[in-house]
């Protein structure tokens, strides 16, 4: 099953140019057989989400990036509306009871702008940042940085014992689809998401253009 779990729409995220009746039809064409509407700090309703599926076979399945002091998460099976930055130990214990899961989002993005070489950030270095401590998985393909940082990302996730999991972050219709997480089975919802993650009946994979 092959999944998108990180995609943004508008107008529920303001950054996004992805119209929802627009994302049905490009995933569908990118071959994906679901994906993740993972808005920033805004979920969407069980009836939306109904009805922007319809009877068009794919699954879309409710996450949420919620921005933390130790950078952006994506947050699965956790229902309560976050604003604002929080911190990220207080979210984790939130989760936790809820049972959700927690995947940090590009957790190295930008690092180049200010040079992992100038910074001389090896390995070990990476490994001791925060956010390490307070998530289940780690976002190791990422459309929307670089091939370095998303290295980066798997060396440290291999390194900590971490999921290492893929998503597009797609923002635009042609980023759709562009890191899929693919699953050994088919999943109809969050909870059994969450369940195959946690298992590792998966894999991932980037498209090459």
């Amino acid at each position: 099953m092959r999944l998108d779990l990180h995609i943004h729409t508008r107008p529920r995220s303001a950054c996004s140019a992805i119209d929802p009746p627009e994302l049905i039809k490009e995933a569908r064409r990118a071959g994906l057989d679901g994906f993740c509407l993972t808005e920033h700090q805004r979920l969407w309703t069980p009836q939306e989400l109904e009805a922007i599926s319809g009877e068009r076979g794919l699954r879309i399945i409710q996450g949420n990036e919620i921005t933390t002091n130790q950078g952006d998460v994506l947050v699965f099976g956790y229902k309560e509306d976050i604003k604002g930055v929080v911190m990220i130990q207080d979210l984790r214990q939130e989760v936790k009871k809820a049972g959700g899961l927690m995947i940090a989002a590009h957790p190295f993005r930008g690092f180049l702008l200010f040079g992992i070489t100038q910074l001389r950030m090896d390995l070990e270095q990476a490994c001791r940042r925060t956010v390490f401590q307070y998530v289940d998985a780690v976002e190791i393909l990422n459309c929307k940085v670089t091939d370095p940082e998303n290295e980066m990302a798997r060396q440290v996730a291999e390194r900590l014992g971490l999921l290492g999991v893929a998503g597009s972050d797609a923002h635009r219709l042609d980023e759709v689809g562009g890191c899929v997480t693919i699953l050994e089975r088919d999943v109809r919802t969050e909870q059994e998401l969450m369940e195959e993650l946690r298992a590792g009946r998966f894999k991932t994979e980037v498209r090459r253009s």
